[in-house]
């Protein structure tokens, strides 16, 4: 295995606490009037070294977004595995664990409000986010039907119903009332419930599939 040299472990740990203090400054100001002054000072830099690794406002922002994106779309990396049900579980809770973090909350919030008086910054997040998300999800989606598993006409009306079906309910709700529970527990509760009414719609096996997700709820629980 390639172990990472210190120069590079210190390159990569800088840039996470960059992208760690981009996510609070954007949540707190929005895009508009978040600063790169104070981006590099809540990362603890020099406004000179965070543009050696950022070269403009857009890129973090970009970048930013990126990071959390790519860590679930790991979860499809292999498609042809034939547990479709665990890396739909996986993806579910990855998506959770990210979109549902207060920070996260913060800034949809805050692009929701300023997306009419800056359209380009709601495309901007769109396009960055949730977009490539989209485009990850219809990807499996259609493997998973050339695999048989799944059977479906429209690969992204599928891919947006198993979405919106894991989580849209209590985000929604989150966004607009801010103490609303994010619990685990509650959590697991509207993502199990999603994955067994998609499974039930979509799956070319939904009594073995649930039985599958059944499993993985157990297994699940008693880890945590």
């Amino acid at each position: 295995m390639n172990q990472l040299s210190r120069r590079e472990r210190n390159r990569l740990e800088r840039q996470n606490r960059i992208l760690d203090a981009a996510i609070k400054v954007f949540a707190e100001a929005g895009f508009p009037g978040a600063s790169m002054d104070e981006i590099a000072r809540q990362a603890g830099l020099s406004k000179p070294t965070l543009y050696q690794y950022f070269t403009s406002k857009e890129a973090l922002f970009e970048a930013m977004m990126a990071a959390p994106r790519e860590g679930m779309m790991l979860t499809f990396d292999d498609a042809a595995n034939p547990d479709m049900v665990a890396q739909l579980l996986r993806f579910a809770w990855s998506y959770a664990e990210t979109v549902m973090r207060p920070e996260f909350l913060s800034l949809a919030r805050l692009i929701i409000g300023e997306a009419q008086r800056f359209p380009d910054l709601g495309r901007d997040y769109q396009a960055s986010g949730p977009d490539q998300v989209l485009q990850g999800l219809i990807a499996f989606m259609e493997a998973q039907r050339n695999a048989g598993r799944l059977v479906f006409d429209d690969a992204e009306l599928a891919a947006e119903d198993f979405w919106g079906l894991i989580l849209s309910a209590p985000r929604n709700r989150a966004l607009h009332i801010p103490d609303t529970d994010v619990s685990r527990a509650s959590l697991a509760r509207y993502i199990h419930n999603g994955l067994r009414v998609f499974l039930r719609a979509y799956s070319a096996q939904p009594d073995q599939d649930l039985a599958r997700l059944d499993r993985a709820t157990v297994a699940e629980t008693a880890q945590n």
